[in-house]
This record gives C-alpha cells, sequence and structure tokens, in this order.
C-alpha cells in the first residue's frame, strides 16, 4: 500500500511527492526498501496500490530496483479495507495476501521474516493474521492490540485499543500484555473477502464494481472511477480485525517504525555523541538531541536542544521534537491559504525526469530539466511563451515535426511560441539543461499536448504538466 500524503513530515514530503517515495533513513527510498526485505521470503508476485498522481514514482522506482509487478491505480484515497479489496479482488488462485504499508522502517530484516513465516500457517488455515510490535517505550502515536490467550507462536486477539495518553501508554508497556498495531497482515485473499463480505458488504460490492471492465494502461490497471468514489472509506482495522472472531496477532521485535513524524524518524536514526542526527551540509555548535536535515543551503545550529530543522529548496521548518506533529497542521493552513508549498517542492518529478524551478519574476521564468535516459517529453506547444533550452550535460534531441536537431553540451535552441515541439535524451546518461521561459503568461497550463508515450491527455491546456 503506497497511497497517502505523510503530511506529518512536511516540508519534505509533500501532496505530490509523499514520504514513501524518498529516502528517509538509507540510500534507497521507503518503497524501495520494502521490497528489498522481502527478498528472503517466498514471493510469487507483488502488487503495488498507490495513488494515480503518483503513478510514475511507483514505476520508476521499482523499475530501478529490478523489482516490477502489477500497480493498481486509485482515483481517490478510501483507506486500507478497500485497497485490500481491490487487490484481493484482482488476486488468482486465491493466494495468501501479504499486506504492508511502503513507509515502514525494518531494521532487522531478519526477525521481520521470521515473524512472517511463522505465520503462514494461521494464514492457510483461514486465520486473518496481523502482526504486533514489541513496545519499547510508551508511545501515544501508535495504536495498541491486547494479547488473548496464546496458540503457538501467536495469541488471540483480547482487544484493539486506540491511541492512548501517556499514563496510559505507560501501563500498558509494565503489563507486557499488550503490542503495537502494525498495520501488516496475512490472509488468503478469500478470507479477507468473505469476512468484508459479513461486517461491510457495501464496501465489497462497491469493489467488486469498480474491478468491473478494467482499464490496462502501459504498466497500470485503472479502476472504474465512479464505482470507487461510491465506496466507503474504512481502515482493516475498523472494517474487519476488530470485528472478526478469526483474528490472530504474530509478535514482532524487529526494530519497526512507521516513520510518522520528525522525532520518530530521530528515533530511529544513527547518532552523533550528542545526540544529534543531521544529513546534508550542517555545522553544529552545543547542540544537542535535535535532527538537523538540509537538500541545499548550509544550516549552522548554536545552542540549542531537542528541535527539529528541515531545509528544503523552498522552505525552512523549524520545530520543538515534542511538537512534530504539528507539521501537518502547516500543511493544511498552506492548502487552506491557495500556497503550493503543502502539495509541490520547487523540485517538481515528472515520468520523463524532474525539473526545478530557479528563478522567476515577470515575464520569465528559469528551469533546470534532468530527462532520464531513453525518456521523452510530450509533443507540445505553447500559446504565451517562447523556451530557450541550454545543454549542460548529455544529449539532447529536440523535435520539430519530421525534423529533429542533436545538442551537446554548451548548444542551446530557442523555438517561439504556438511551436510544435518535443525534446527527449537519447542516450544512457541523464540530460541535464536550462530552460528560460519568456512570455505574458508562464503557467504550468499552457501546454497544448499532441502526443504522449506516458499515456497523459494529449491536445488539452489543462492543469496537467509536460
Amino acid at each position: 500500500m503506497a497511497g497517502g500524503s505523510g503530511s506529518r513530515l512536511w516540508p519534505l514530503s509533500r501532496a505530490l511527492h509523499p514520504k514513501q517515495f524518498l529516502a528517509l533513513h538509507g540510500e534507497e527510498t521507503m518503497l524501495q526498501a520494502t521490497f528489498r526485505r522481502l527478498e528472503n521470503l517466498d514471493i510469487e508476485s507483488s502488487v503495488v496500490i498507490c495513488n494515480e498522481e503518483h503513478r510514475f514514482f511507483v514505476a520508476e522506482q521499482l523499475r530501478e530496483i529490478d523489482k516490477l509487478g502489477d500497480i493498481i491505480l486509485e482515483p481517490m484515497g478510501r483507506n486500507t479495507a478497500p485497497a485490500v479489496a481491490l487487490a484481493a479482488l484482482m488476486s488468482e488462485d486465491d493466494p495468501l495476501l501479504l499486506v504492508l504499508a511502503a513507509d515502514h522502517i525494518i531494521k532487522d530484516v531478519s526477525a521481520f521474516t521470521k515473524s512472517i513465516n511463522k505465520a503462514i500457517s494461521f494464514a492457510e488455515s483461514g486465520r486473518l493474521v496481523t502482526f504486533g510490535i514489541s513496545p519499547n517505550e510508551p508511545h501515544v502515536g501508535y495504536g495498541y492490540i491486547k494479547k488473548g490467550d496464546s496458540v503457538g507462536p501467536g495469541f488471540e486477539i483480547d482487544k484493539f485499543v486506540e491511541k492512548p495518553s501517556l499514563d496510559v501508554a505507560r501501563k500498558y508497556l509494565s503489563s507486557s500484555d499488550y503490542l503495537w498495531n502494525s498495520g501488516m497482515f496475512l490472509f488468503r485473499a478469500s478470507r479477507y473477502l468473505e469476512e468484508l463480505q459479513k461486517f461491510c458488504p457495501d464496501i465489497l460490492e462497491a469493489c467488486r464494481e469498480s474491478v468491473k471492465n478494467l482499464i490496462l494502461d502501459l504498466d497500470f490497471m485503472r479502476v472504474n472511477s465512479d464505482k470507487f468514489f461510491e465506496c466507503p472509506s474504512e481502515s482493516i482495522d475498523y472494517a474487519v480485525m476488530e470485528k472478526t472472531d478469526n483474528a490472530v496477532v504474530i509478535p514482532m521485535d524487529a526494530g519497526w517504525s512507521d516513520i510518522g513524524s520528525w522525532s520518530s524518524l530521530w528515533d530511529v536514526s544513527e547518532k552523533d555523541r550528542n545526540g544529534n542526527v543531521s544529513h546534508g551540509d550542517v555545522i553544529l555548535h552545543e547542540t544537542n538531541n535535535s535532527l538537523i536535515r538540509t537538500d541545499g543551503k548550509l544550516v549552522a545550529a548554536v545552542g540549542v536542544d531537542d528541535l527539529v530543522i528541515v531545509c528544503t529548496q523552498d522552505a525552512v521548518m523549524v520545530s520543538h521534537k515534542d511538537r512534530v506533529q504539528d507539521a501537518k497542521i502547516i500543511a493544511k493552513n498552506l492548502k487552506e491559504d491557495g500556497r503550493s508549498e503543502w502539495e509541490l517542492s520547487r523540485e517538481v518529478h515528472r515520468p520523463w525526469g524532474k525539473y526545478d524551478s530557479l528563478e522567476s519574476d515577470d515575464g520569465f521564468q528559469v528551469k533546470r530539466l534532468t530527462v532520464n535516459p531513453g525518456a521523452k517529453l510530450s509533443v507540445q506547444m505553447h500559446y504565451h511563451r517562447s523556451e530557450h533550452w541550454i545543454v549542460v550535460s548529455g544529449r539532447a534531441r529536440v523535435h520539430y515535426g519530421n525534423e529533429h536537431h542533436d545538442l551537446v553540451v554548451n548548444e542551446s535552441i530557442y523555438h517561439g511560441k504556438e511551436v510544435m515541439h518535443a525534446l527527449e535524451n537519447p542516450d544512457d546518461t541523464p540530460l541535464e539543461l536550462i530552460e528560460v521561459q519568456v512570455g505574458s503568461y508562464l503557467g504550468e497550463d499552457d501546454i497544448v499536448r499532441f502526443d504522449d508515450i506516458y499515456g497523459r491527455d494529449i491536445v488539452s491546456a489543462d492543469s496537467d504538466q509536460k
């Protein structure tokens, strides 16, 4: 499951580039790390369920690690119960489904694998398995599961408990009867659908209708958006797990975290002798127990304790570690105020690569474009702007109808308004170029697209991008 916006990790995580597609803990993205930890399990195939707007992130990141699989596109978020129902309905031969979130950290992959293997016999016998994390602190940001009678390597579930107060969480920790609710599951596809039919038939019916006449689009499977819109929004826990009498919990002690906030990332990250976690160009002086991350500018912290400082290309957030959950409030306020920073960063990713908006003012805009090897921008034109392209790395192939021009480093080309054009990287290394736009209107909706290898809308001047 690769949905969600990760707004509590603003300003790094944005609605159109959320945390599951970022490298927050290690060199690979969280989605890629999720796939990597499955390598010692007997996995027949994989399915990723994601928001339609994130489809090219998923496809490209799986391609990078050679982990191809089905990608189901949700036209809108409807929580985890419908998402898993879509995967179960599309499964062949009634397999066991291991349901994972793409934004978890697992430090001990061996322990993770052992817990999954312990659960297989339960799932094969018709039980619905969830995995409970052995708590090591009185955490108030997680739900809890109270263990019932032991059954083999697991436990019957006495009850699910909502996120508690600190005092209650301390009691849970000292009692040893409670586990954190990880949101990971293992069950046979048919058993999940049977329980969903029993407790939430409206969800199952809407999902059944949604997968009828499924549309295949490149690497993606599109469900019926009108039918899926009618589906109630509900989590697996509320829809099934809290109601069924066939659930069992398997304890897992694998260094798990769902990285729900900057303080969670500080908890699981390697620290210096003063308890600081730093990333990027950071200088510290008499600073303790803080997280400082920058993706560009030098950040210097002097004489501060217990802070989170995050600097991106277009925003800086400073918060006490105890208040980082409120980053989502900042993102919400930005959205309500009509500002773009809740949704996009200055660096915007596209299926062909990305662009970074370097400078803009009345009548002009400067961008740095990175075009992936073998990628091509749509065949397009603009009504209100001209464009100048200067190659700084790699080789550019610029198409004008049936003609094309190849440009190398330090060469440039210009096209005016209403000139149909396309840009391609014909090589196996990234293409970098500077784009200077000049015109009366420079919005991204001034694009009329005539052809596109990524299946996006053509002959339109709408809010979709290059």
